[in-house]
């Protein structure tokens, strides 16, 4: 019989001599910080801890308070996010700081509800920032929560979110929940990781039945949606200068605001020539959907989109690119040396 009471006493135990240090949290209670609390809990969504950290340092760096993010060109903030991919939640975190400007004097309210009703905020977001910055008992269940407590209680089928939250919601200690749910994430971050968990330093090992029946890598049961895969024609345009013609993306869309060379979908009309392939592909996995980019070339002597600037290799990075478009600036760059 699984006691949350003690397990959650042990789990802080081991977490207090064994968790992670992190810029944006403090063990003891809530962090000093709630923008700070705010900026990691977006920029870890899809992506790693390892990944996330000099790109939070610099942009606290680069923006310090909620004030100077409000306050900053959008293109400088999807510049600073370039690289960490899902474009939209930079620019929802802009957004969102220009409504806690405007609306709540530049600071992040101490409300879930409330927070729900801002820009890029889900449930998720609410519940972390709740627990990070103000050290109330959210539960929180991200990826790690969801691998512990499946395997803490054996479960074989494919679990669900709630499910989950119904049996991980009793472990959290009314009075400390921000340094819980540092613990149970960082469990799962070291120990129960997703392949050969460390079972034998697992402070949880004597209470879980995937441990004590040896399924443990089995569990959770996750069950993937087959990717959809587009392929399309990408063109490198360049002029006598040896500039690349490279246009903003407008729209709504996932990548809008961003720059990008000239590039379309198959099933669309090429916008150029297809005369002078390069011979190479560019291949790039979003959530849901796998690309493949043929790379043509082009030579000009003027621009011949109604949109767009020629910009030279070494002023690329003065441009927020998506990550696919930066893996054609790697080929480029290939390209120049050999």
């Amino acid at each position: 019989m699984v006691s949350e009471r003690t397990c959650a006493v042990e789990l802080l135990t081991w977490f207090y001599h064994h968790g992670r240090d992190m810029p944006w949290r403090v063990k003891g209670g809530a962090h000093f910080d709630p923008y700070a609390v705010w900026i990691s809990e977006i920029m870890l969504q899809q992506t790693t801890v390892k990944t996330v950290v000099d790109y939070f340092v610099r942009w606290m760096q680069l923006f310090p308070t909620i004030e100077t993010l409000a306050a900053a060109d959008l293109e400088k903030v999807l510049l600073a996010w370039q690289g960490l991919g899902y474009y939209t939640r930079a620019k929802k975190i802009h957004a969102c700081a220009q409504v806690l400007v405007q609306q709540y004097q530049g600071k992040i309210p101490a409300d879930r509800e409330t927070l729900l009703k801002l820009p890029g905020i889900g449930p998720y977001t609410a519940s972390s920032i709740c627990c990070f910055a103000f050290n109330m008992p959210e539960t929180v269940v991200d990826g790690n929560v969801i691998r512990i407590m499946a395997r803490l209680y054996g479960l074989t089928h494919a679990v669900k979110r709630e499910e989950i939250y119904q049996k991980a919601v009793r472990f959290t200690p009314p009075d400390k929940g921000a340094d819980y749910a540092s613990a149970i994430m960082d469990l799962g971050a070291t120990v129960c990781t997703p392949s050969k968990p460390s079972c034998p330093i697992c402070p949880w090992r004597q209470y879980c039945l995937a441990c004590q029946q040896g399924i443990a890598e089995q569990i959770p049961l996750i069950v993937k949606p087959p990717k959809k895969e587009k392929k399309g024609s990408l063109w490198l345009v360049q002029n006598q200068e040896g500039g690349f013609l490279i246009r903003q993306r407008s729209g709504k869309g996932l990548l809008s605001g961003l720059f990008e060379f000239p590039w379309g979908y198959e099933e669309e009309s090429p916008l150029f020539s297809r005369d002078f392939p390069l011979g190479k592909q560019i291949v790039h996995v979003f959530t849901h959907v796998k690309l493949t980019l043929d790379i043509y070339t082009l030579s000009v002597q003027t621009n011949p989109l109604s949109e767009g600037i020629f910009v030279k290799p070494e002023d690329f990075q003065k441009y927020p690119f998506s990550t696919l478009m930066r893996k054609v600036i790697r080929l480029i760059d290939t390209r120049k040396r050999s």
